[in-house]
């Protein structure tokens, strides 16, 4: 009887592992899919903003 709950008790974790992971790899496969993506808005956002945005030196 106790051999049948250890085994239960480990196999409850061994799912939240695998849940995990799997989690984790469809992160990292999203993130290298748009990433490219994310980055090229950033860069027109940036110069978009340093083309409006006038700086001024405080003299």
């Amino acid at each position: 009887m106790k051999k049948i709950i250890k085994n239960q008790k480990g196999q409850g974790i061994m799912e939240y592992v695998i849940i995990s992971s799997l989690v984790g790899i469809c992160c990292l496969v999203a993130v290298k899919q748009f990433g490219s993506v994310i980055q090229e808005r950033i860069h027109e956002m940036k110069e978009r903003v340093t083309k409006e945005i006038k700086v001024t030196a405080n003299k």
